[in-house]
């Protein structure tokens, strides 16, 4: 269910959707299946405005037929690949990170998800030039480690800086105000953010289960339905203005006892792919930095294939952040 806000569609303005609130219509789908008619004398509203509001929630809420041809003609034109700067990463991911679809980030804590995410904004800010969108939902963001990321890459002041430009935070700590922040970048938040040079090539929200799951607990219907509203939001995001979305999830235990990603069967089908994420059995370069990626959902790849990377790295699993910096110094002296 989609519910009814002011701002959705032209003529919706706040009077309209608080009369019809007091008619007890909330959401596009009761809007829909009233009569217009009816409603319109019950509310004493232009029958006019109603009808064109219903044709125009119609026309953006429903589904259309489009054929195969058309649909990998549109996939040719419009899909990039933005790369998370983690070879063995992009290798599971068919190269990356694909714009017009959500790909997740399902693990439990210190599995790497944040620093993955990280790398994937730094690289599209510092490395492609474009602005990156970073919905932070724990206050887990660092400005620090972003920055110690592109010391690694530039030295140049400069471009450390306006790499940073480019990645435009938001942080928000429960459901309503994603769902507010949301709307906002629908409406005109990417090109704002676009001004600091570069388009928007990536939105991310880390972590998108610390918002939902607790809307889950209570109201099983009232949850349930914000949740398919982020999930809308999202996908309407991605495939609308042609960004990457990249989520992270929390993991739990199956009946067998084998992890599983967050926020339920529902939530399952909005990434086109998800990874997860877990710490690595063997060590890595430095000790307990090696995490293991699974990839168990793409349309691309043959599931259940592996990958290790490591934690400390900025271009590739193989070197570590100090080490790559030890190496910098030393050709320096």
């Amino acid at each position: 269910m989609v519910v009814l806000r002011e701002g959705m569609c032209p003529g919706l303005d706040e009077n309209i959707v608080r009369d019809l609130r007091a008619a007890n219509i909330t959401t596009v789908e009761d809007l829909v299946a009233s009569d217009t008619e009816e409603l319109a004398q019950k509310c004493s509203l232009s029958y006019m405005a109603l009808l064109a509001i219903r044709r125009v929630l119609l026309a953006q809420h429903t589904a259309f037929p489009v054929s195969g041809a058309d649909l990998y003609e549109e996939l040719l034109s419009s899909t990039a690949i933005v790369s998370t700067s983690v070879p063995s990463l992009d290798k599971l991911l068919d190269s990356g990170l694909y714009t017009g679809e959500i790909t997740e980030l399902s693990g439990g804590p210190g599995t790497g998800k944040s620093q993955v995410c990280f790398a994937a904004a730094v690289h599209t800010a510092h490395q492609l030039k474009q602005s990156v969108i970073y919905i932070d939902t724990t206050g887990g963001l660092s400005a620090s480690r972003l920055l110690q990321m592109l010391q690694v890459q530039t030295d140049h002041v400069e471009e450390q800086m306006e790499a940073l430009q480019r990645i435009r935070v938001f942080r928000v700590f429960d459901i309503f105000s994603l769902l507010g922040c949301l709307h906002t970048i629908r409406c005109g938040g990417l090109q704002q953010a676009s001004l600091g040079g570069g388009s928007v090539k990536a939105v991310i929200v880390d972590s998108v289960s610390a918002i939902i799951s607790p809307t889950l607990g209570g109201k099983q219907n009232e949850g349930m339905s914000l949740m398919m509203q982020v999930a809308g939001a999202l996908k309407t995001i991605a495939k609308d203005f042609n960004v990457a979305v990249l989520v992270t999830n929390h993991v739990k235990r199956g009946a067998g006892g084998e992890l599983q990603a967050g926020l339920g069967l529902s939530w399952s089908h909005v990434p086109r792919t998800r990874l997860l994420l877990e710490r690595s059995k063997s060590p890595g370069p430095l000790l307990g930095s090696t995490r293991t990626a699974t990839l168990v959902k793409s349309s691309r790849q043959p599931c259940h294939i592996k990958a290790e990377f490591d934690l400390n790295w900025v271009s590739g699993p193989e070197e570590g952040l100090l080490g790559r910096k030890r190496a910098r110094d030393s050709s320096d002296s």
